[in-house]
């Protein structure tokens, strides 16, 4: 590991713990509980070429660099208010990308107790939708794989709320019924450059949360730098407000006893398509469905799925794709092992251009395979195994002497503290 890395993680480090101690400090812990915990995560990596995106390459894999990483860092802190009011807030601190320590989600819920069989719920602030069935864990992390699914690193790179959702649910057992509902609607800003990376890298397999007023990356193609094309940047600023529309989603979910878990989304940002500001950096109106579903065949094995379809546009047809994925995965917990998870997980993704600006051709698509094994020492211990194959044709880098057909394997060692 070379110095600047080390400053980088020692600098993060030294950020996070004052994050903790100054949000203990400020919060007013009187009349509710709080609790702050988090997570260290190292891994040795060997990933193939080509290089990461992060980098500005044209890999669809998040490590700059094989040998020891440290692959997620991160503190939470959520407390319990009377009266239905709660706080959360997740830090991040990484040694790579662009921004290396700032919030990834903080946000305040109302969920009032009610003796009422349909009840409501609010969130207010910077956090994600409940799209996902495989981003389940504490820091909107995977308790099933290291690397995730190309859906959910796609989520975590360029998607959050900043606004606020509404819920109105029913719990089952008040009905003396099998059945759990919630339907979801939510407003918010901030999310004008959403889908920027999906024609112009594509789909990628990672596992970093794009920071609060972070920056993405991706190779410097001709047709998007140059004064004769779009004439923007080679990276993007997820979490920006452009031209003052409000977007918003509208979700439902349904959960059949404690073994199915059923949630669709339909998401549109209303970004307004021709506006730029003064980095060049455009408004993509992006729209999509999200359809979720996971099921526990029994006691040890569980299956789930996501899918993902939707388009974006920039300028006027500047840039036009349809971009589609979806990812079914396995997971099995040996009954007399319950300590040790295997997963195992099949991905699909496309982007496939709609507009007729040959100078920035836009299509990409592929598949994946991701095998991994976790195992819990204790409960602050836990170490893990993975192996990732993904296989993506990505027509843009014919630009950078490349083939557009890659294959790329990885392979991880993972040591996790949590505290």
């Amino acid at each position: 590991m070379d110095r600047v890395k080390f400053s980088k993680i020692l600098a993060a480090s030294f950020n996070t713990f004052l994050f903790t101690l100054v949000t203990a400090i400020v919060v007013p812990q009187k009349s509710y509980a709080a609790g702050i915990s988090g997570r260290i995560e190292a891994a040795i990596i060997n990933s193939d070429d080509p290089v990461t995106w992060q980098k500005n390459g044209t890999g669809i894999l998040r490590a700059e660099d094989n040998g020891v990483n440290i692959t997620q860092t991160f503190l939470k802190y959520q407390s319990k208010a009377w009266n239905g009011w709660s706080f959360k807030s997740v830090l991040n601190a990484y040694a790579d990308g662009e921004k290396n320590v700032g919030i990834t989600q903080a946000y305040v819920t109302y969920k009032p107790l009610s003796a009422s069989k349909i009840k409501h719920k609010a969130r207010i602030g910077f956090f994600y939708p409940e799209f996902s069935v495989e981003n389940t864990a504490a820091g909107w992390l995977s308790p099933y794989f290291f690397t995730q699914s190309a859906i959910n690193s796609w989520y975590g790179e360029e998607l959050r709320t900043a606004g606020a959702e509404f819920s109105w649910y029913s719990l089952g057992r008040q009905r003396k019924s099998p059945w759990t509902w919630e339907f979801i609607a939510a407003a918010y800003k901030g999310n004008d450059t959403l889908a920027t990376i999906l024609p112009w890298r594509g789909f990628a397999f990672h596992d970093r949360q794009s920071l609060h007023h972070d920056r993405i990356l991706f190779a410097p193609i001709p047709g998007v730098i140059s004064e004769e094309g779009v004439n923007g940047p080679a990276w993007t600023e997820p979490f920006k407000e452009l031209d003052g529309r409000v977007g918003f989603y509208l979700g439902a979910h349904f959960k059949y006893l404690r073994k199915t878990d059923i949630r669709y989304y339909f998401y549109d940002n209303q970004a307004d398509p021709n506006v730029v500001n003064e980095q060049r950096l455009y408004g993509w109106r992006t729209k999509f469905h999200s359809l979720a579903l996971q099921h526990n065949l029994n006691k040890e094995l569980r299956v789930f799925f996501q899918l993902l379809d939707g388009s974006t546009d920039m300028g006027k047809r500047v840039v036009s794709a349809d971009f589609s994925s979806y990812f079914i995965g396995f997971s099995w917990r040996p009954p007399a092992y319950r300590s040790h998870r295997l997963s195992a997980r099949y991905d699909w993704f496309d982007v496939d251009e709609t507009d007729n600006v040959r100078i920035d051709p836009n299509n990409s698509d592929g598949q994946a395979l991701t095998l991994a094994w976790r195992y819990s020492l204790s409960k602050r211990i836990e170490i893990g195994l993975e192996w990732h194959l993904n296989q993506s044709d990505v027509e843009n880098r014919v630009f950078f002497g490349q083939e557009q057909e890659q294959t790329q394997t990885q392979s991880m060692v993972v040591v996790s503290h949590l505290f």
